[in-house]
């Protein structure tokens, strides 16, 4: 793809080289969580069947009221010459304008997410984390954190190179941001508290994450309509990744056998299937996951 074609946003915060900070889990005005307080909000979990992490991402949420940064993470960008960070940018930039235009068309003000880079561990407002977890999204400081060593790892161990594979990564995490604004996150841990069903072939879980990868199509879409950036085996790349991470292929890999119950990104085919879906039209309205019959 020819990325250098995208503008380049200002939202990218580097935190490698120091471990992405250390000093524990802090929400809001320098004000932390203790070490025995984070351990029983975990038993709390344990006991009622909660994930932790969404509980602690809550607090976060609920703690908040301005977003800063995590301890640790200082606000810097990262050095002009870094392509592979630029590349990032880039991709940031343009799920920015798109995700803006699609928002204002509803009537809706779309806030840009930070991105934080790090390397080998973070500390976000729902955690402490390494990089073993991959990308992930944080509600509760509305950040996305990525070690792009993940990006070695694709191409390595699942066998998804391309950089719009990694581009691919970074509009659905995106979409995760999206849902966040969208108030989508927040019904979903509303229905976690009612007990209803999280993981599986059908869980909220695995909608919540197919929606995302509809997202990423979306972008994809809108993003090739206005830049015309794409060329011969883009698609394919990303079409390859989502179906690299399928929960059923991830399964069969890692433990040789396939268990659907536990499932909470979706199959390879679904995964293929609702990028496709946003993608083929860019039409937002064709991500409801949550409403549909078949997954």
């Amino acid at each position: 793809m020819e990325w250098r074609k995208g503008r380049r946003s200002d939202n990218v915060v580097d935190a490698r080289g120091g471990g992405g900070g250390g000093g524990g889990m802090r929400f809001g005005g320098g004000k932390g969580l203790g070490l025995g307080a984070i351990l029983v909000i975990v038993g709390i979990g344990w006991l009622t069947g909660q994930d932790p992490m969404q509980i602690l991402g809550q607090l976060a949420g609920q703690m908040e009221q301005q977003q800063t940064a995590p301890a640790g993470i200082e606000s810097k960008a990262p050095p002009a010459n870094d392509e592979q960070a630029a590349f990032v940018a880039s991709i940031l930039g343009d799920t920015e304008d798109t995700w803006k235009a699609l928002f204002a068309q509803a009537g809706k003000q779309y806030r840009d997410p930070k991105l934080v880079l790090f390397s080998g561990q973070v500390s976000s407002a729902c955690g402490f984390a390494s990089s073993a977890v991959g990308p992930f999204y944080c509600p509760g400081d509305q950040r996305v954190y990525l070690d792009m060593s993940f990006f070695r790892e694709m191409e390595t161990r699942f066998a998804a190179a391309g950089d719009f594979a990694q581009a691919y990564v970074i509009a659905h995490e995106i979409g995760h941001h999206v849902q966040t604004l969208l108030g989508v996150s927040e019904q979903v841990q509303a229905a976690r508290q009612r007990g209803q069903k999280m993981e599986g072939d059908n869980g909220l879980l695995v909608r919540q994450e197919l929606q995302a990868d509809c997202f990423a199509g979306v972008w994809a879409y809108q993003a090739q309509k206005r830049l015309n950036w794409l060329e011969p085996g883009d698609i394919e790349e990303a079409l390859n990744a989502a179906n690299a991470i399928g929960d059923d292929r991830l399964q069969q890999q890692g433990q040789g056998r396939v268990v659907p119950d536990s499932f909470t990104h979706g199959t390879s085919a679904q995964r293929v299937r609702w990028f496709k879906a946003g993608f083929g039209n860019g039409d937002v309205n064709r991500c409801d996951t949550f409403n549909a019959r078949t997954l």
